[in-house]
């Protein structure tokens, strides 16, 4: 053990890994420092308690404000997933009226763009996820910051990913469903 009754020492940071547990780090430092010092108080503790809890606070509002970002991102994501689909729709009347006559059915065509619509949102994803990893490993490499990118994050983001498809396709993809398979056939 060193010895560091030196006068050159004059501060010790102690970090706690969340702040839950401060108070208790804080107290064990202290009995600590007791034991040390053969009981003289000739050190101060100091928890700077209300900057960690303005740090929560802080963490908490870039929290909200980044979910805020996602979830308009994603509304407007999803609206443009909709009107492609529309548009795909009205591009292709003609085969689907062309599929309908040679025995598909509603559900069929339905089925179809719901699933063009969930493809797209997943590519979307995918090259999203891509672009979010490169993006934070280069966060961590050139700011020093580490992050983290949690199994579950990914899973979300596919999940979400593929509610959207199905949210915003549906209703393109019922439109394409009730088209008359005459009206269809005389579309140009």
């Amino acid at each position: 053990m060193q010895n560091y009754n030196t006068p050159e020492l004059d501060q010790i940071t102690v970090t706690a890994a969340d702040l839950s547990v401060v108070p208790a780090v804080a107290k064990l430092v202290e009995r600590l420092l007791q034991r040390r010092h053969n009981g003289v108080d000739d050190y101060d503790i100091v928890v700077p308690e209300s900057l960690l809890r303005q740090s929560e606070k802080t963490q908490q509002i870039f929290n909200i404000v980044m979910g805020a970002i996602a979830g308009l991102s994603l509304l407007v994501g999803g609206i443009g997933i909709m009107n492609i689909m529309l548009a795909t729709v009205l591009e292709r009347t003609r085969e689907i009226g062309v599929r309908r006559a040679v025995g598909a059915t509603r559900q069929d065509i339905l089925r179809q763009f719901l699933l063009e619509a969930v493809t797209i949102c997943l590519l979307g994803c995918l090259i999203g996820l891509i672009l979010g990893l490169i993006i934070s490993k280069a966060i961590s490499f050139y700011a020093g910051w580490p992050t983290v990118v949690s199994v579950f994050a990914i899973v979300l983001a596919v999940g979400v990913s593929t509610l959207v498809g199905i949210v915003f396709g549906m209703y393109p993809a019922a439109k394409a469903a009730r088209l008359d398979v005459i009206e269809s056939l005389r579309y140009e």
